[in-house]
Protein backbone atom coordinates (compact mmCIF):
# COMPACT_ATOMS: atom_id res chain seq x y z
CA UNK A 1 0.00 0.00 0.00
CA UNK A 2 1.84 2.98 -1.24
CA UNK A 3 0.15 5.82 0.46
CA UNK A 4 1.25 8.48 1.86
CA UNK A 5 0.47 9.09 5.87
CA UNK A 6 -2.17 11.91 5.19
CA UNK A 7 -4.08 9.54 2.52
CA UNK A 8 -4.04 6.88 5.13
CA UNK A 9 -5.39 9.02 7.70
CA UNK A 10 -7.99 10.88 5.00
CA UNK A 11 -9.18 7.20 4.25
CA UNK A 12 -9.13 5.71 7.59
CA UNK A 13 -11.59 9.07 8.81
CA UNK A 14 -14.03 7.80 5.51
CA UNK A 15 -14.04 4.32 6.77
CA UNK A 16 -14.70 5.50 10.12
CA UNK A 17 -17.76 7.42 8.47
CA UNK A 18 -18.92 4.63 6.68
CA UNK A 19 -18.93 2.33 9.65
CA UNK A 20 -20.89 5.24 11.83
CA UNK A 21 -23.18 5.21 8.31
CA UNK A 22 -23.53 1.27 9.20
CA UNK A 23 -24.39 1.22 12.68
CA UNK A 24 -28.15 0.78 13.97
CA UNK A 25 -28.93 4.04 15.21
CA UNK A 26 -29.13 4.75 18.60
CA UNK A 27 -33.58 4.99 18.30
CA UNK A 28 -32.94 1.27 17.11
CA UNK A 29 -30.97 0.02 19.87
CA UNK A 30 -33.28 1.58 22.56
CA UNK A 31 -36.08 -0.30 20.40
CA UNK A 32 -34.69 -3.68 20.83
CA UNK A 33 -33.26 -3.26 24.46
CA UNK A 34 -36.60 -1.83 25.24
CA UNK A 35 -38.40 -5.24 23.35
CA UNK A 36 -36.32 -7.85 25.03
CA UNK A 37 -36.33 -6.10 28.37
CA UNK A 38 -40.15 -7.06 28.18
CA UNK A 39 -39.79 -10.12 27.35
CA UNK A 40 -37.30 -11.09 30.31
CA UNK A 41 -39.79 -9.49 32.54
CA UNK A 42 -42.53 -11.78 31.38
CA UNK A 43 -40.70 -14.84 31.49
CA UNK A 44 -38.78 -13.51 35.20
CA UNK A 45 -42.58 -12.42 36.70
CA UNK A 46 -43.66 -14.26 40.31
CA UNK A 47 -46.49 -16.57 38.37
CA UNK A 48 -44.07 -17.42 35.91
CA UNK A 49 -42.68 -21.27 36.10
CA UNK A 50 -39.48 -19.96 35.17
CA UNK A 51 -39.39 -17.44 37.86
CA UNK A 52 -36.98 -19.71 40.26
CA UNK A 53 -34.59 -20.45 37.76
CA UNK A 54 -33.90 -16.86 37.64
CA UNK A 55 -34.12 -16.24 33.94
CA UNK A 56 -32.42 -13.44 31.76
CA UNK A 57 -31.98 -12.43 28.48
CA UNK A 58 -28.53 -11.28 27.40
CA UNK A 59 -27.50 -9.97 24.07
CA UNK A 60 -25.25 -12.65 22.46
CA UNK A 61 -23.44 -12.37 18.57
CA UNK A 62 -23.41 -9.15 16.31
CA UNK A 63 -25.24 -7.05 19.07
CA UNK A 64 -23.16 -8.06 21.55
CA UNK A 65 -19.83 -7.86 19.72
CA UNK A 66 -20.74 -4.29 18.71
CA UNK A 67 -20.53 -5.40 14.42
CA UNK A 68 -23.69 -5.17 14.24
CA UNK A 69 -25.07 -3.81 10.65
CA UNK A 70 -27.85 -1.68 9.80
CA UNK A 71 -30.81 -3.62 7.07
CA UNK A 72 -30.74 -2.33 3.62
CA UNK A 73 -33.81 -2.23 1.80
CA UNK A 74 -34.34 -6.38 1.80
CA UNK A 75 -33.30 -6.81 5.17
CA UNK A 76 -34.16 -6.56 8.66
CA UNK A 77 -31.91 -6.74 12.09
CA UNK A 78 -31.37 -10.09 13.59
CA UNK A 79 -31.39 -9.54 17.53
CA UNK A 80 -29.94 -12.66 18.89
CA UNK A 81 -30.32 -13.35 22.83
CA UNK A 82 -29.85 -15.69 25.27
CA UNK A 83 -32.49 -17.22 27.75
CA UNK A 84 -30.46 -18.13 30.15
CA UNK A 85 -31.61 -19.58 33.26
CA UNK A 86 -29.70 -21.25 36.62
CA UNK A 87 -30.38 -24.63 36.81
CA UNK A 88 -33.71 -26.49 35.48
CA UNK A 89 -36.43 -29.07 36.69
CA UNK A 90 -34.89 -32.47 37.20
CA UNK A 91 -36.49 -34.36 34.97
CA UNK A 92 -36.21 -31.61 31.77
CA UNK A 93 -34.87 -32.77 28.81
CA UNK A 94 -33.96 -30.31 25.71
CA UNK A 95 -37.63 -30.62 24.74
CA UNK A 96 -39.13 -29.58 27.70
CA UNK A 97 -36.90 -26.56 28.43
CA UNK A 98 -37.65 -25.35 24.76
CA UNK A 99 -42.03 -25.96 25.29
CA UNK A 100 -41.67 -24.69 28.68
CA UNK A 101 -39.99 -21.24 27.49
CA UNK A 102 -42.11 -21.01 24.56
CA UNK A 103 -45.66 -21.98 26.51
CA UNK A 104 -44.80 -18.96 28.76
CA UNK A 105 -43.83 -16.73 25.31
CA UNK A 106 -47.48 -17.50 24.31
CA UNK A 107 -49.28 -16.63 27.60
CA UNK A 108 -48.53 -13.12 27.29
CA UNK A 109 -51.09 -11.53 24.54
CA UNK A 110 -48.48 -9.35 22.93
CA UNK A 111 -46.08 -11.72 22.23
CA UNK A 112 -47.52 -14.45 21.26
CA UNK A 113 -48.79 -12.65 18.30
CA UNK A 114 -45.29 -11.87 17.48
CA UNK A 115 -44.23 -15.34 18.13
CA UNK A 116 -43.19 -17.35 14.99
CA UNK A 117 -45.05 -20.88 15.10
CA UNK A 118 -43.28 -23.81 14.23
CA UNK A 119 -40.26 -22.62 16.27
CA UNK A 120 -36.76 -22.94 14.78
CA UNK A 121 -34.33 -25.63 15.39
CA UNK A 122 -32.25 -24.08 18.44
CA UNK A 123 -34.51 -20.41 19.06
CA UNK A 124 -37.86 -19.31 19.50
CA UNK A 125 -38.50 -16.23 17.26
CA UNK A 126 -40.37 -13.32 17.95
CA UNK A 127 -40.95 -11.35 14.09
CA UNK A 128 -41.98 -7.49 14.72
CA UNK A 129 -43.39 -5.57 12.47
CA UNK A 130 -42.41 -4.59 8.96
CA UNK A 131 -41.91 -0.77 10.12
CA UNK A 132 -39.94 -1.91 12.76
CA UNK A 133 -37.82 -4.08 10.73
CA UNK A 134 -36.35 -6.78 13.19
CA UNK A 135 -36.43 -9.87 14.50
CA UNK A 136 -35.21 -11.37 17.74
CA UNK A 137 -33.72 -15.41 18.21
CA UNK A 138 -34.46 -15.71 21.73
CA UNK A 139 -32.29 -19.34 22.73
CA UNK A 140 -33.10 -21.34 25.56
CA UNK A 141 -30.13 -22.15 27.83
CA UNK A 142 -29.17 -23.71 31.13
CA UNK A 143 -26.12 -22.63 33.08
CA UNK A 144 -24.49 -23.07 36.68
CA UNK A 145 -25.38 -21.21 39.93
CA UNK A 146 -21.80 -20.05 39.72
CA UNK A 147 -21.99 -18.73 36.19
CA UNK A 148 -22.00 -15.48 36.94
CA UNK A 149 -19.06 -15.40 38.82
CA UNK A 150 -17.04 -16.89 36.44
CA UNK A 151 -18.34 -14.83 33.63
CA UNK A 152 -17.26 -11.50 35.70
CA UNK A 153 -13.81 -12.93 36.72
CA UNK A 154 -12.83 -13.78 32.91
CA UNK A 155 -14.07 -10.35 31.72
CA UNK A 156 -12.04 -8.69 34.45
CA UNK A 157 -9.09 -10.70 33.67
CA UNK A 158 -9.12 -10.72 29.89
CA UNK A 159 -8.30 -14.04 30.26
CA UNK A 160 -10.40 -17.64 29.05
CA UNK A 161 -8.20 -20.52 31.24
CA UNK A 162 -10.77 -22.75 30.72
CA UNK A 163 -13.60 -22.15 28.21
CA UNK A 164 -15.73 -25.08 29.20
CA UNK A 165 -16.21 -22.83 32.50
CA UNK A 166 -18.17 -20.43 30.19
CA UNK A 167 -20.32 -22.88 27.70
CA UNK A 168 -23.85 -22.73 28.23
CA UNK A 169 -26.20 -25.73 27.46
CA UNK A 170 -28.91 -24.93 24.72
CA UNK A 171 -31.65 -26.80 22.69
CA UNK A 172 -31.48 -28.70 19.51
CA UNK A 173 -33.83 -30.44 17.70
CA UNK A 174 -31.51 -32.18 15.63
CA UNK A 175 -29.81 -33.90 18.51
CA UNK A 176 -30.76 -37.52 18.78
CA UNK A 177 -31.47 -36.68 22.86
CA UNK A 178 -33.51 -33.55 22.07
CA UNK A 179 -36.24 -35.52 24.30
CA UNK A 180 -34.63 -37.68 26.24
CA UNK A 181 -31.43 -36.50 27.90
CA UNK A 182 -32.29 -34.79 31.61
CA UNK A 183 -28.59 -34.40 31.65
CA UNK A 184 -27.43 -31.12 30.49
CA UNK A 185 -23.81 -32.29 30.30
CA UNK A 186 -25.11 -34.66 27.32
CA UNK A 187 -26.68 -31.45 25.48
CA UNK A 188 -25.31 -29.49 23.11
CA UNK A 189 -23.23 -26.46 24.34
CA UNK A 190 -22.48 -23.26 22.87
CA UNK A 191 -20.08 -20.78 24.10
CA UNK A 192 -20.73 -16.88 23.21
CA UNK A 193 -19.37 -15.03 26.09
CA UNK A 194 -16.08 -17.12 25.58
CA UNK A 195 -16.47 -16.07 22.19
CA UNK A 196 -17.25 -12.21 23.43
CA UNK A 197 -13.93 -12.11 25.42
CA UNK A 198 -12.08 -13.56 22.85
CA UNK A 199 -12.88 -11.03 20.41
CA UNK A 200 -12.51 -8.28 22.77
CA UNK A 201 -8.86 -9.08 23.27
CA UNK A 202 -8.31 -9.55 19.72
CA UNK A 203 -10.04 -6.04 19.02
CA UNK A 204 -8.07 -4.24 21.87
CA UNK A 205 -5.21 -1.62 21.26
CA UNK A 206 -2.40 -1.42 23.62
CA UNK A 207 -3.19 1.06 27.05
CA UNK A 208 -7.23 0.39 26.41
CA UNK A 209 -9.39 -0.78 29.09
CA UNK A 210 -11.24 -4.21 29.02
CA UNK A 211 -15.39 -2.73 28.81
CA UNK A 212 -16.65 -3.70 25.87
CA UNK A 213 -17.39 -7.13 27.43
CA UNK A 214 -18.31 -5.87 30.56
CA UNK A 215 -20.98 -3.73 29.09
CA UNK A 216 -22.13 -5.98 26.48
CA UNK A 217 -23.38 -8.66 28.67
CA UNK A 218 -25.53 -6.68 30.72
CA UNK A 219 -29.06 -7.28 30.27
CA UNK A 220 -30.02 -3.48 29.05
CA UNK A 221 -26.41 -2.34 27.53
CA UNK A 222 -25.51 1.02 26.16
CA UNK A 223 -25.72 2.33 22.88
CA UNK A 224 -21.79 1.90 21.56
CA UNK A 225 -21.23 5.10 19.39
CA UNK A 226 -17.08 4.87 19.57
CA UNK A 227 -15.52 1.62 17.43
CA UNK A 228 -12.32 -0.39 17.61
CA UNK A 229 -10.76 -0.83 13.72
CA UNK A 230 -11.35 -4.29 14.20
CA UNK A 231 -15.59 -4.04 15.10
CA UNK A 232 -15.27 -1.44 11.93
CA UNK A 233 -13.64 -3.76 9.34
CA UNK A 234 -16.26 -6.29 10.15
CA UNK A 235 -18.80 -3.88 9.76
CA UNK A 236 -17.65 -3.27 6.52
CA UNK A 237 -16.89 -6.51 5.30
CA UNK A 238 -20.23 -7.74 5.95
CA UNK A 239 -21.82 -4.74 4.46
CA UNK A 240 -19.36 -6.36 1.39
CA UNK A 241 -20.97 -9.67 1.33
CA UNK A 242 -24.32 -8.21 1.76
CA UNK A 243 -23.69 -5.51 -1.54
CA UNK A 244 -22.30 -9.16 -3.25
CA UNK A 245 -24.86 -11.47 -2.55
CA UNK A 246 -28.28 -9.30 -2.30
CA UNK A 247 -29.67 -12.08 0.27
CA UNK A 248 -28.44 -15.02 -1.42
CA UNK A 249 -28.37 -18.15 1.54
CA UNK A 250 -25.74 -19.40 0.38
CA UNK A 251 -23.85 -16.00 1.63
CA UNK A 252 -20.94 -16.02 3.82
CA UNK A 253 -22.23 -16.28 7.28
CA UNK A 254 -21.47 -13.94 9.31
CA UNK A 255 -19.73 -15.29 12.41
CA UNK A 256 -17.23 -17.01 9.56
CA UNK A 257 -16.31 -13.20 8.91
CA UNK A 258 -15.86 -12.07 12.11
CA UNK A 259 -13.77 -15.17 12.84
CA UNK A 260 -11.06 -15.01 10.37
CA UNK A 261 -11.02 -10.83 10.57
CA UNK A 262 -10.16 -11.10 13.97
CA UNK A 263 -7.52 -13.49 13.83
CA UNK A 264 -5.73 -11.61 10.89
CA UNK A 265 -5.84 -8.28 12.83
CA UNK A 266 -2.69 -7.18 13.56
CA UNK A 267 -3.66 -4.29 15.74
CA UNK A 268 -3.79 -1.58 13.12
CA UNK A 269 -4.46 1.24 14.70
CA UNK A 270 -5.92 2.91 11.82
CA UNK A 271 -9.12 1.10 9.64
CA UNK A 272 -7.64 1.51 6.11
CA UNK A 273 -4.53 -0.36 7.07
CA UNK A 274 -6.68 -2.86 9.28
CA UNK A 275 -9.16 -3.41 6.15
CA UNK A 276 -5.98 -4.02 3.70
CA UNK A 277 -4.26 -6.18 5.79
CA UNK A 278 -7.18 -8.56 7.17
CA UNK A 279 -8.74 -8.98 3.41
CA UNK A 280 -5.44 -10.13 2.32
CA UNK A 281 -4.37 -12.55 4.83
CA UNK A 282 -7.88 -13.77 5.81
CA UNK A 283 -7.82 -16.94 3.43
CA UNK A 284 -4.37 -17.90 5.12
CA UNK A 285 -6.70 -18.68 8.13
CA UNK A 286 -8.41 -20.53 7.02
CA UNK A 287 -7.38 -24.45 7.48
CA UNK A 288 -7.04 -27.89 6.23
CA UNK A 289 -8.17 -30.94 8.35
CA UNK A 290 -8.69 -34.18 8.30
CA UNK A 291 -12.31 -35.16 8.82
CA UNK A 292 -12.68 -39.21 9.18
CA UNK A 293 -16.55 -38.49 8.43
CA UNK A 294 -15.48 -37.36 4.53
CA UNK A 295 -12.44 -39.50 4.58
CA UNK A 296 -9.91 -36.39 3.10
CA UNK A 297 -9.15 -32.83 4.19
CA UNK A 298 -11.72 -30.32 4.48
CA UNK A 299 -11.33 -26.62 5.18
CA UNK A 300 -11.95 -25.51 8.67
CA UNK A 301 -13.02 -22.05 10.47
CA UNK A 302 -12.12 -23.13 13.93
CA UNK A 303 -14.32 -21.66 16.81
CA UNK A 304 -11.44 -19.84 18.89
CA UNK A 305 -12.89 -20.99 22.27
CA UNK A 306 -13.94 -24.82 21.11
CA UNK A 307 -11.62 -25.88 18.83
CA UNK A 308 -13.41 -28.83 17.87
CA UNK A 309 -16.30 -26.72 16.34
CA UNK A 310 -15.88 -25.77 12.57
CA UNK A 311 -17.94 -23.06 11.07
CA UNK A 312 -17.49 -23.79 7.78
CA UNK A 313 -18.60 -27.53 9.00
CA UNK A 314 -21.62 -26.88 5.86
CA UNK A 315 -20.08 -26.74 2.94
CA UNK A 316 -18.46 -30.46 2.23
CA UNK A 317 -22.22 -30.81 2.00
CA UNK A 318 -22.91 -27.41 0.22
CA UNK A 319 -20.16 -27.05 -2.15
CA UNK A 320 -21.68 -23.65 -3.02
CA UNK A 321 -21.27 -22.16 0.66
CA UNK A 322 -17.65 -23.07 0.05
CA UNK A 323 -17.36 -21.77 -3.50
CA UNK A 324 -19.04 -17.93 -2.68
CA UNK A 325 -17.23 -17.46 0.31
CA UNK A 326 -13.79 -17.97 -1.73
CA UNK A 327 -15.43 -15.73 -4.47
CA UNK A 328 -16.37 -13.29 -1.73
CA UNK A 329 -13.01 -12.96 0.15
CA UNK A 330 -11.28 -12.29 -3.69
CA UNK A 331 -13.56 -9.92 -4.42
CA UNK A 332 -13.33 -7.70 -1.51
CA UNK A 333 -9.50 -7.98 -1.64
CA UNK A 334 -9.80 -7.23 -5.53
CA UNK A 335 -11.84 -4.38 -4.95
CA UNK A 336 -9.94 -2.58 -1.90
CA UNK A 337 -6.63 -2.52 -4.19
CA UNK A 338 -8.95 -1.32 -7.06
CA UNK A 339 -9.83 1.62 -4.87
CA UNK A 340 -6.39 2.10 -3.59
CA UNK A 341 -4.87 2.01 -7.21
CA UNK A 342 -6.73 4.88 -8.05
CA UNK A 343 -5.11 7.47 -5.36
CA UNK A 344 -3.32 9.74 -7.77
CA UNK A 345 -6.59 10.48 -9.36
CA UNK A 346 -8.29 11.99 -6.38
CA UNK A 347 -9.74 10.84 -3.16
CA UNK A 348 -13.22 11.69 -4.94
CA UNK A 349 -12.14 9.20 -7.79
CA UNK A 350 -11.42 6.34 -4.22
CA UNK A 351 -14.90 7.19 -3.07
CA UNK A 352 -16.46 6.43 -6.21
CA UNK A 353 -14.61 3.34 -6.86
CA UNK A 354 -15.81 2.30 -3.24
CA UNK A 355 -19.07 2.90 -3.10
CA UNK A 356 -19.98 -0.07 -6.16
CA UNK A 357 -19.05 -2.28 -3.86
CA UNK A 358 -20.12 -1.09 -0.71
CA UNK A 359 -23.62 0.83 -0.77
CA UNK A 360 -23.65 4.65 -2.50
CA UNK A 361 -26.32 5.53 -0.41
CA UNK A 362 -24.09 5.47 2.62
CA UNK A 363 -20.74 6.26 1.02
CA UNK A 364 -21.87 9.39 -0.19
CA UNK A 365 -23.13 10.16 3.24
CA UNK A 366 -19.89 8.99 4.71
CA UNK A 367 -18.30 10.78 2.31
CA UNK A 368 -19.86 14.28 2.48
CA UNK A 369 -19.53 13.49 6.52
CA UNK A 370 -15.80 13.73 6.32
CA UNK A 371 -16.01 16.70 4.21
CA UNK A 372 -18.38 18.52 6.83
CA UNK A 373 -15.92 17.54 9.46
CA UNK A 374 -13.17 18.27 7.77
CA UNK A 375 -14.57 22.47 6.77
CA UNK A 376 -15.47 22.57 10.45
CA UNK A 377 -12.33 22.43 11.92
CA UNK A 378 -10.49 23.87 9.28
CA UNK A 379 -13.03 26.99 10.39
CA UNK A 380 -12.23 26.59 14.29
CA UNK A 381 -8.29 26.63 13.24
CA UNK A 382 -8.01 22.83 14.38
CA UNK A 383 -6.63 21.46 11.39
CA UNK A 384 -3.09 21.87 10.70
CA UNK A 385 -0.14 21.12 9.16
CA UNK A 386 3.04 19.33 10.81
CA UNK A 387 6.13 21.36 9.95
CA UNK A 388 8.47 18.30 9.56
CA UNK A 389 6.02 15.92 7.25
CA UNK A 390 3.48 18.08 6.17
CA UNK A 391 0.94 15.73 7.43
CA UNK A 392 -2.61 17.68 8.13
CA UNK A 393 -4.66 16.54 11.44
CA UNK A 394 -5.34 17.92 14.95
CA UNK A 395 -1.91 18.56 16.01
CA UNK A 396 1.04 20.30 14.11
CA UNK A 397 2.23 24.04 14.19
CA UNK A 398 0.65 25.66 10.66
CA UNK A 399 -3.01 26.42 10.63
CA UNK A 400 -4.61 25.33 7.09
CA UNK A 401 -6.61 27.90 5.30
CA UNK A 402 -10.09 26.97 4.57
CA UNK A 403 -10.43 25.41 1.12
CA UNK A 404 -12.56 22.90 -0.38
CA UNK A 405 -10.02 20.01 -1.48
CA UNK A 406 -9.40 16.82 -0.02
CA UNK A 407 -6.01 15.16 -0.23
CA UNK A 408 -2.57 16.29 -1.81
CA UNK A 409 -3.43 14.71 -5.06
CA UNK A 410 -6.07 16.99 -6.09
Amino acid sequence: MHLTQEQISQFSDILEEFGKSLDITKSQHNQAVKSYEYVAKHLAAEDSPLNKYNPKIIPQGSFMLGTMVKPDNSDELDVDLVCQLTGKGPLWTQKDLKTIVGDRLKQNEIISKLLEIPDGRRCWTLQYSDSAKFHMDILPAIVSSDYKIILEKAINSRQIDNPDSLAIRITDKEMISYDSSISPEEWLKSNPFAYGIWFEEQSRLELMKSIMMRESVQPLPKYQEKKLPLQRVVQILKRHRDMMFNGDKDKPISISITTLAARAYKKESDILQALVNIVKQMPNMIEKRYSAEYGKYIDWIANPVNEEENYADKWPENPRKKENFYKWMTQVREDIQKALSLTSKGLPTVVESLKKSLGEKDFNKAFNNYGVNQRLLRESGKLRMAATTGIIGLSGRTAIAQHQNFGSDE
